[in-house]
């Protein structure tokens, strides 16, 4: 195609023109970013850290803040391979012990807790351990602070199984203490810890002040192993935790005193509930001021005990009765897989759904006040700050 040389002088002009204009037009550089930091408001009755760890992608797990009442994510903390997380006693610091790769997925591995400002969500310091430390699912006791704050204990396993006592205000591991077989760290006092065995005994370990084993001792079997194993994921009570079984028995112990007191068991089941069972990733939550406890139950048999709830019972534990039975799925909610509830005078229920919905629910009447859907990839525990 050959063009005259006023089409070839007209189209140069226009071209000419344009980029003049443009150039003319384009507005002046953005002024650099400056990042800053905020600091979150003063600390809601019904705030809740939700631990994601995400089966689509172990190495990025996360822990979310949200905020019940607002109906809000108030931020995240990154939280690497199957992280275990404690808040301190004064709710001031966040610790998450976790292990990352050097090539992501494979490479050297650094395990290590890292400590985080509740106020900011910020990473403040971090204490590098041995790479031996526990790779489970979350539960309460994969890391945990004495009651004082003073030590901070991280369960390991290479197979054989220890935890590491660490001083969390100088950022050291003062040292590491064998429990014979037995696994995680459940603090109770100052200075004691206990693991649970697959005796189905308590091993309780007493330290000194330098966090170096002072003294240590075997309970008798609290249950039975093979015909009605515990979840580890034991419930905070006023004197120590309870411990619910694959076939619905409460097992209360009192760690107050130098050695576990273990009440006699106690069941969730009526006559009529004998096919039911409770189930899930958080599989219980108390109220200790109000002596309440909530369970997510289902129907089922052997083998079901990681099913989620379709109902979830309330009992009185002062009296072992049911006084409430609240269906989910009437109220459009799929099972529940794990709960807690805040220890307010107007408490909720924060129930995670098996597909990762957050339903915020009255813990006097059952009423759901709100849900939110997907708030994370797999919700496996529940903690409230």
């Amino acid at each position: 195609m050959q063009l005259s040389a006023r089409w070839v002088a007209a189209l140069c002009f226009a071209l000419v023109s344009q980029s003049g204009f443009a150039a003319a037009a384009t507005p002046p550089p953005l002024p650099p970013e400056r990042l800053t930091q905020e600091v979150l408001p003063a600390r809601g009755p019904h705030w809740v850290y939700v631990v994601d760890y995400a089966f689509d992608n172990e190495i990025d797990s996360r822990v979310y803040l949200y905020d019940a009442d607002a109906h809000r994510r108030l931020g995240q903390i990154d939280a690497g391979f199957l992280p275990g997380l404690a808040l301190s006693p004064d709710r001031t610091v966040s610790a998450v012990a976790t292990t990352y790769f050097a090539r992501g997925g494979h490479g050297a591995r650094t395990d290590v807790v890292e400590f985080t400002d509740t106020a900011t969500l910020t990473t403040t310091r971090e204490i590098v351990l041995p790479p031996k430390r526990l790779h489970a699912v979350p539960t309460p006791f994969n890391v945990a602070y004495s009651s004082d704050g003073r030590f901070l204990y991280v369960s390991y396993v290479t197979p054989a199984a220890s935890f590491g006592v660490l001083d969390p205000a100088r950022g050291t591991v003062l040292g590491e203490i064998d429990t014979a077989g037995c696994m995680l760290v459940i603090p109770s006092g100052p200075n004691r810890v206990s693991s649970l065995c697959e005796s189905g005994r308590l091993l309780t370990v007493t330290l000194d002040a330098q966090g170096h084993e002072a003294a240590r001792s075997m309970s008798a079997p609290f249950f039975d192993a093979d015909r009605d194993p515990v979840f580890v994921q034991g419930i905070a009570t006023a004197r120590g935790f309870a411990f619910l079984s694959f076939l619905g028995q409460v097992h209360e112990v009192d760690l107050t005193g130098a050695e576990p007191v273990f009440a006699p068991p106690w069941s969730l089941l009526g006559p009529a509930d004998h096919d039911w069972r409770p189930g899930g990733a958080q599989p219980g939550a108390i109220h200790r001021a109000l002596g309440k406890l909530f369970v997510p139950m289902h129907r089922g048999g052997e083998g079901t005990h990681k099913d989620g709830g379709s109902e979830l019972w309330l009992y009185d534990l002062a009296s072992h009765g049911r006084v409430a039975r609240w269906p989910l799925a009437a109220v459009g909610l799929k099972p529940v897989v794990a709960v807690e509830v805040s220890q307010d005078a107007a408490p909720v229920v924060f129930a995670a759904t098996e597909d990762s919905d957050l339903a915020i629910i009255d813990a006097a009447s059952g009423r759901i006040r709100h849900v939110t859907k997907r708030v994370c990839q797999t919700p496996w525990q529940l903690l409230t700050p």
